[in-house]
């Protein structure tokens, strides 16, 4: 049987998913985020690489052409250098910025925000040469290893696809100056690395849902795992089984004690059942002496009637009174009319007369 053979049939439960992800075992493709940067830098560079390169190209020639002293103070280089910087982190500010973004983005996306402090410190056995060993040479890392060479091959085919769209421009590379030159390698180079990177954002997804597959299927556990779970949260199942049954037969020995002392029983009518009693002398309300549901609702009904105890069924009633007034206590300022019209009729079954309750 697979349950006695330790195999993982369940599913994770919540609570094993989180310490999961507490100690940081995650679903997570390193690929994905250097596949996105690469996707979203070339396309920004294919976008405003020209206009980057000429405001460069002009900051440079500026400051080729020699208009400042060479002999200038130290003050003056320094005040020079930092106008420089500034002209160079406005131009490349918002292209690092949006990589940046990209960068984040796609690890939020796969994990979320996690902080797990246990990963960061240090384990002995990542340095171990024989863990590293069994490791390489594992299922998993053969499977690490053609997954390797197959990126290789894709991005060989895509890199010489982006090639071929262009190879009449290369083939007649020899014609072109060098300043176009340089601007003809430049959009081969970025549309290039836009193509390798739009097949590598496609294998980094199936590599993503494989590890999401993978993840799950080491979560999985198997029905042993579930009971000491169940027992380390909520305690052990035999224990809990036996504090309910005591609770249960201290809950019939108070029914078989306080229910032949009431006037009435109030039903649902067979779910729920409420006894109560109402001495006019003593009490200035109707008190509920004892009530309950399934199985102590039935106790009630029999104790009822082996002490000839009026049973009648008001559903409103017996819900009301079961979910708001505990055992011992008096009945609600909202409940007076029911009970007093239940009294009245109890009462005239026994040929009495009902007193009308009253508030304390």
């Amino acid at each position: 049987m697979p349950e006695e053979s330790g195999e993982k049939t369940h599913e994770a439960t919540p609570y094993r998913r989180q310490q999961a992800r507490e100690e940081g075992q995650i679903a997570y493709s390193q690929d994905l985020g250097a596949a996105l940067m690469l996707v979203v830098g070339a396309g920004l560079l294919l976008a405003w690489g020209g206009d980057l390169v000429d405001k460069l190209a002009l900051l440079v020639r500026e400051q080729l052409r020699g208009g400042y002293a060479l002999a200038a103070a130290r003050e003056d280089a320094v005040a020079q250098l930092l106008r420089h910087a500034q002209h160079v982190v406005a131009q490349l500010g918002p292209l690092l910025g949006v990589l940046l973004v990209a960068s984040v983005l796609a690890s939020v996306l796969q994990t979320g925000i996690l902080w797990a402090p246990d990963r960061l410190g240090a384990d002995l056995q990542r340095i171990n040469p024989y863990g590293g060993l069994q490791r390489i040479f594992s299922l998993q890392g053969v499977m690490r290893l053609i997954f390797g060479l197959f990126k290789v091959l894709i991005v060989v085919v895509a890199g010489g696809a982006a090639v071929r769209r262009r190879w009449e421009d290369v083939a007649f590379c020899s014609d072109l100056e060098l300043s176009q030159l340089a601007v003809l390698t430049g959009e081969i180079t970025l549309e290039t690395a836009l193509w390798v990177g739009g097949a590598l954002l496609v294998l980094a997804v199936l590599d993503y849902t494989f590890q999401r597959w993978q993840h799950e299927q080491d979560l999985r556990m198997t029905h042993q795992e579930i009971r000491e779970e169940m027992k380390n949260l909520q305690g052990d199942p035999q224990v809990i089984a036996r504090r309910r049954a005591i609770q249960r037969q201290l809950a019939m020995h108070r029914v078989a004690d306080k229910v032949p002392r009431a006037d009435v029983v109030v039903t649902n009518p067979t779910e729920l059942a409420v006894a109560i009693q109402y001495d006019p002398e003593k009490m200035a309300t109707p008190i509920v002496v004892a009530k309950g549901a399934g199985v102590i609702a039935q106790r009630i009904r029999r104790l009822a009637l082996e002490h000839e105890i009026p049973i009648v069924e008001r559903k409103p009633l017996a819900q009301l009174l079961y979910k708001e007034v505990e055992v011992g206590r008096p009945i609600p300022d909202e409940s007076y009319a029911a009970v007093a019209e239940v009294l009245a009729y109890v009462y005239r079954l026994k040929g009495k007369t009902a007193p009308a309750p009253r508030a304390a």
